[in-house]
Formats: structure tokens, C-alpha cells, sequence
């Protein structure tokens, strides 16, 4: 039997999801663009798992050259699972926040800055008061040179954490596996629910010098 929410589920009992995707919400009701790809030549996609995913997709919808955003599950097992089946620990998926990005506009590291500063990387298998694997820390990434770039940022950060007497960073930096977008009334829920929960917000200390990026 599987006991704790905040121990990650063995692939061999992680639950079965299903073969078929959510229902879609095809458009991004603040954005007006597309959820899904094929995205604009030129643009890279990024995949941050800080807590609730509410929180998170505004924290990157907000800032300019983000294309658009969605909410889902990914770095788990359970093929296109419901939001109660992620809920249970049994999936191993974290939710998550997919970013899609003109580089040219705005870089990588300018999305990591606010992924470090607007949640506590240090927090084990949660963010704030939400427990268990499915908020847990997490980059995913789309290419060799955004998994470098994420390990020196974590490293750069942790420098600066550590200099202020915070612990060490959690977070889980790994190839991108399949994200599994989550059901269409979570999309861009905080536009759609202005007064609804987030517990994001500066936590701790500043990225420092590519704030102003």
C-alpha cells in the first residue's frame, strides 16, 4: 500500500490514467493564442513545476514575450490523469506551468529568475501549505542547452540562499518527459477566478543581476 503523499510513487503502482487527453480548451482566455502546439516559429517551450499551478501560470502569462501558457501534470508516470488522480500521489506527476517563449524577446534565464524568486525551492514535496509529490520543485527542459542553463542557475541561486542562511535547494532538473495538459476550467484559472488561491510571491532573495532582463 502506498502511504504518504509526499513519497514518490513507484512506477510499478502509479495508477493506469487512460489513453485519451482532457476535453480542450484550445485558446488562452487572457493571451488569445494558442494552448497547443504547433507554436510560432521560433519560439521555445519551458516546463516549471512551484506549487499550485494557478499561481505559477500567472506568474509567466504576465511577463512580455511569453506567447502563452498552460497548466498540466508532467514528470510522472499515469498517462493523461484527472486532477483528482494527481491529488492522490499516485500519478508522480508535479502539476506544472508550460511556458512558451520568443527568446528574442525574453530568455530562459529571465523565466528561471522568477521561477527561483516567486516560490521556496527549499521546501521538500510542497510549497507553503500544500504537501505532497504533486507540488513539488521542478524544471523540465527542452534541450541540453536549457539543462545547463537551469543546473547553473539552481547553482547560482543556491549561492545566494546560502549567503542569507536558507537551506539548499530541492528541486527536481530533469529532461522533459510528456506534459499532460490539465482540464480546460484550470487553464488561466486566476483570470478566470481573480479572487481564487495562490500562494505565490517573492519569497526569499533576488535573482539579482538578470531582474532587469
Amino acid at each position: 500500500m502506498f502511504r504518504s503523499k509526499s513519497e514518490m510513487v513507484p512506477p510499478e503502482k502509479a495508477l493506469s490514467g487512460r489513453s485519451e487527453p482532457m476535453p480542450r480548451s484550445d485558446v488562452h482566455f487572457v493571451q488569445g493564442t494558442s494552448l497547443y502546439p504547433p507554436f510560432p516559429e521560433g519560439t521555445e517551450q519551458a516546463i516549471f513545476g512551484m506549487g499550485c499551478f494557478w499561481g505559477a501560470e500567472r506568474i509567466f502569462w504576465q511577463i512580455p514575450g511569453v506567447f502563452t501558457t498552460a497548466v498540466g501534470y508532467a514528470g510522472g508516470f499515469s498517462p493523461n490523469p484527472t486532477y483528482e488522480e494527481v491529488c492522490t500521489g499516485r500519478t508522480g506527476h508535479t502539476e506544472a506551468a508550460l511556458v512558451v517563449h520568443d527568446p528574442r524577446q525574453v530568455t530562459y534565464e529571465r523565466l528561471l529568475a522568477e521561477f527561483w524568486e516567486q516560490h521556496d525551492p527549499t521546501q521538500f514535496m510542497g510549497q507553503g501549505n500544500d504537501h505532497g509529490t504533486q507540488y513539488r520543485s521542478a524544471i523540465y527542459t527542452f534541450s541540453d542547452e536549457q539543462l545547463d542553463v537551469a543546473k547553473r542557475s539552481r547553482d547560482h541561486y543556491q549561492a545566494l540562499l546560502s549567503g542569507r542562511g536558507y537551506g539548499s535547494i530541492t528541486t527536481e532538473i530533469e529532461p522533459a518527459s510528456e506534459f499532460y495538459y490539465a482540464e480546460a476550467y484550470h487553464q488561466q484559472y486566476l483570470a478566470k477566478n481573480p479572487g481564487g488561491y495562490c500562494n505565490h510571491g517573492f519569497c526569499q532573495v533576488g535573482y539579482s543581476e538578470v531582474r532587469s532582463q
